[in-house]
């Protein structure tokens, strides 16, 4: 039903919406939600490597590009499943000379006004991606676009939106909701959650969310 609305909507002329907002999805702004020009966009890569770097939009773009289906799940009770594409975690590492002494990632949204920090071996799951697009639609700003992290294994939360900045550092930290009493870890936990393709209550294991 989704994709025949959007099919309509492009042949009316309409401006097309991701299936974010076409399901419905939350949209939290926790931090604030910036202005963001593409023409003068810029990600900045620096902390524990052996040179900064500063990628701009087109510079991402031209990176390898994958696509991957895979669910976001908040904290707040809800997941959605979708078809996300960007640039995988790993893909997007080899652009990149860390220090030996890096073991955790920070994430800052543009701004500033939003942070979490994700551990090396979290990121590891072959689903981490920065993703710019969802079902072949740019992802809205409400949603986290331009661009923002998609971390399957992880309560939302960790996956930060409006990415600006990536740097390394060599301890867990706080962050924007860690601070705020969540978990640093941001373990998805056994429990009871509300799948929005579906419209129907399911239960979940804990950790990714694969079984729907």
């Amino acid at each position: 039903m989704e994709v025949h609305r959007r099919a309509v909507q492009e042949k009316e002329g309409e401006e097309k919406v991701s299936l974010l907002k076409d399901l419905g999805v939350p949209a939290f702004k926790a931090g604030g939600m910036p202005a963001i020009d593409l023409q003068k966009y810029s990600l900045f890569v620096g902390g524990l490597v052996k040179e900064e770097r500063h990628f701009s939009w087109q510079e991402l773009l031209d990176m390898p590009k994958n696509r991957v289906n895979c669910r976001l799940t908040s904290v707040s009770g809800w997941s959605v499943r979708a078809d996300w594409e960007g640039i995988r975690w790993h893909d997007f590492l080899k652009q990149i000379l860390m220090d030996a002494k890096a073991n955790h990632v920070r994430f800052t949204s543009v701004g500033g006004g939003y942070s979490t920090s994700v551990s090396f071996k979290d990121l590891e799951n072959p689903r981490v991606l920065l993703a710019y697009t969802v079902d072949e639609s740019p992802i809205e700003a409400e949603y986290g676009g331009p661009l923002r992290m998609v971390i399957p294994n992880l309560w939302g939360y960790k996956s930060c939106k409006w990415v600006g900045q990536i740097e390394f550092v060599d301890q867990d930290e706080g962050g924007y909701w860690e601070d705020r009493g969540y978990t640093r870890s941001g373990m998805i936990e056994p429990g009871v959650t509300f799948d929005i393709n579906t419209k129907t209550r399911r239960p979940i294991q804990g950790g990714e969310v694969t079984e729907f």
